[in-house]
């Protein structure tokens, strides 16, 4: 009796989140069909993961496009990932930078940290190991904790600043401090 009790209470949370969720997407779907940029973002990211519908890519391409279009810094994001990660497109890195250096002159977070990545490994833009530190800065300073750690690596190897071990270790610790494991072992490491 127990077990069939419990199964029933499991359909029932399944059958309600699926109705939830349903309603969520209709409503989401009439927003982004009335030029919503917010929530034509949304409905391009249920596509792209699957959530609630098929997924489909292209759809969550071209929600993507309509939304950053709009100067929507997130959908540009989203937009370059599609690109970068050649999610229903043939890979063009060059086009995922141009669409996150849209979203990070925003100040969209995300795209910093990957514009910093993309110039540091030279993938889709020459590389530039000083353009990547930018960009990191800037991501670091919004709080991010993996750029945190890029930029102590690059004042530890030189890469776009100049050497610094100390200035690396206040990186690491801020990291770790932020919570990211790699910061707290870089920082113990220089700290034996």
């Amino acid at each position: 009796m127990k077990t069939i009790c419990s199964l029933f209470i499991i359909a029932i949370h399944v059958c309600y989140f699926s109705i939830a969720f349903s309603a969520s997407f209709e409503s989401t779907k009439r927003a982004a069909e009335q030029g919503d940029a917010v929530a034509r973002n949304k409905l391009g990211t249920m596509y792209y993961r699957g959530e609630g519908v098929k997924q489909d890519y292209q759809k969550a391409k071209a929600l993507y496009e309509k939304a950053a279009a709009q100067g929507l810094a997130e959908a540009q994001f989203n937009l370059g990932k599609v690109y970068g990660f050649a999610k229903g497109v043939p890979q063009d890195l060059a086009t995922a930078c141009q669409w996150w250096e849209k979203a990070a002159a925003q100040g969209y977070v995300k795209a910093q940290l990957f514009l910093g990545i993309m110039y540091h490994e030279g993938r889709g833009v020459a590389q530039d190991y000083e353009k990547s530190c930018d960009w990191f800065e800037k991501a670091a300073a919004q709080g991010d904790a993996d750029a945190m750690v890029a930029l102590g690596l690059a004042h530890e190897y030189a890469k776009g600043v100049r050497y610094d071990i100390d200035t690396a270790k206040a990186w690491y610790d801020k990291a770790c401090q932020r919570g990211l494991q790699e910061g707290c072992n870089a920082a113990a490491r220089l700290n034996r």
